[in-house]
């Protein structure tokens, strides 16, 4: 019996994926529930499981192809009595298949699919991806292998088109060698349109201030032993950085508010993004009411959303709605920047590197860690005075703790 692999329902407003990864090939035995590829959304990666045991007897849209919602990924054969078809290389699928077009073949693809890059070396010089012995993971072909195989002698070109003359100065290596062009994945290409969005659709500005972050680093040392052996999570900076930020959002109501059509539409919850920058690019999950959460919540949640951002376990639930951003440069050694906003919110928070500098303490020049602060906004939502007030608040919140740790 042979079972289809089916694109599943993506998510709210999502249509259209990617086929990110293939983990397994085709005549492989595979297991109920195990993970055999990964689709990339604008959004969220996931992964497509086994729906029963048996083996992998056909992968019909390769890797880096557009699908829709309902298409055919692959046919798992029950019994495994069914016949193996090789993988198609990464631009090809079967014209019956309505969810993504076709792509002209260019060279016979190995087993495994081919990189956009070793793709485009193997057409550029006409050869046979099926005969190029391939020494990369799981049976890929690299670059290295096709530059190998030419260099042999073993594989002369094949109807490549002749090539003007060099000029005696020019240098002798490649355009392949030099570059390496492969197509924006579809995240990528998302965060993108969005940044962009903020810009050309919000009145952006943004307003800097610095705090001594002495008493959360004593607070943090004070308690970190006795905090983590009685909740089992580590006591980091952000817990504070959230508590102070809900301050402030209660006091200044706009920075939580946001544009809907002519109405300004204020939020009354509190669902805090935070930004994580993975692999695929920067993404930002939604702490759900947090101003309801103690400090092991709000570090236990912040450490659950990270983990399931660098493994692509984010739901689509996980990523939206959120009322107000926060985000860390100072982990990647960011001494001050300008983050733009997060549509449809209206301010963004931007934290950065914690670094020692001379602060004048009444008639005394001390040495104190301080750290920058930047809250971007939206200023056809909020006015100057109530975005300094709101960095102010902060300020005052992270170098008094005890005021976020009594609730005054």
């Amino acid at each position: 019996m042979t079972t289809d692999i089916i694109v599943p329902t993506l998510g709210e407003s999502v249509s259209e994926a990617t086929v990110a990864k293939w983990f397994k090939n085709a005549g492989d035995a595979i297991s109920m529930d195990e993970p055999l590829v990964e689709l990339e959304t604008d959004k969220v990666t996931l992964e497509v499981n086994a729906a029963s045991d048996g083996v992998l007897t056909e992968i019909v849209i390769g890797e880096g192809v557009n699908v829709e919602v309902g298409a055919i990924l692959g046919r798992i054969s029950s019994d495994g009595s069914a016949v193996v078809a090789p993988a198609p290389a990464a631009t090809e699928k079967p014209a019956a298949e309505p969810a993504a077009v076709a792509a002209p073949k260019t060279a016979s693809a190995p087993a495994a699919p081919l990189s956009p890059a070793v793709r485009k070396l193997v057409g550029d010089h006409g050869l046979d991806a099926s005969i190029i012995p391939a020494t990369g993971k799981d049976g890929r072909l690299t670059k290295g292998d096709v530059l190998a195989f030419r260099s042999d002698g073993s594989a002369p070109e094949t109807s490549a088109a002749p090539q003007p003359a060099l000029a005696p100065s020019a240098p002798a290596s490649t355009s392949d060698s030099r570059e390496e062009r492969v197509p924006m994945t579809r995240l990528r290409k998302r965060i993108a349109e969005r940044l962009k969005e903020a810009q050309n659709t919000a009145a952006m500005l943004t307003t800097f201030n610095e705090v001594d972050m002495t008493n959360v680093m004593a607070a943090r040392a004070r308690y970190r032993d006795a905090f983590e052996k009685k909740y089992g999570v580590r006591l980091g900076f952000m817990g504070f950085f959230v508590k102070s930020c809900i301050v402030a959002l209660q006091e200044i109501p706009a920075v939580n508010a946001q544009i809907d059509g002519d109405d300004l539409v204020y939020k009354n919850h509190y669902d805090i993004g935070v930004a994580v920058g993975t692999e695929q690019g920067l993404v930002v999950p939604v702490l759900r009411d947090a101003d309801q959460l103690g400090f092991a919540e709000v570090e236990s949640g912040i450490g659950e959303l990270g983990r399931k951002a660098r493994d692509g376990k984010l739901t689509m639930a996980e990523l939206t709605g959120g009322t107000f951003t926060i985000t860390n440069g100072g982990v990647y050694g960011s001494l001050m920047s300008t983050p733009i906003l997060n549509p449809p919110q209206s301010g963004i928070l931007g934290m950065h590197k914690i670094d020692n500098r001379p602060i004048a303490i009444g008639d005394q020049i001390e040495i104190r860690p301080m750290m920058y602060l930047a809250l971007s906004y939206d200023h056809r939502v909020i006015d100057g005075r109530e975005a300094v007030t709101f960095l102010v608040r902060v300020k005052e919140c992270i170098e008094n703790p005890e005021r976020i740790m009594l609730g005054v």
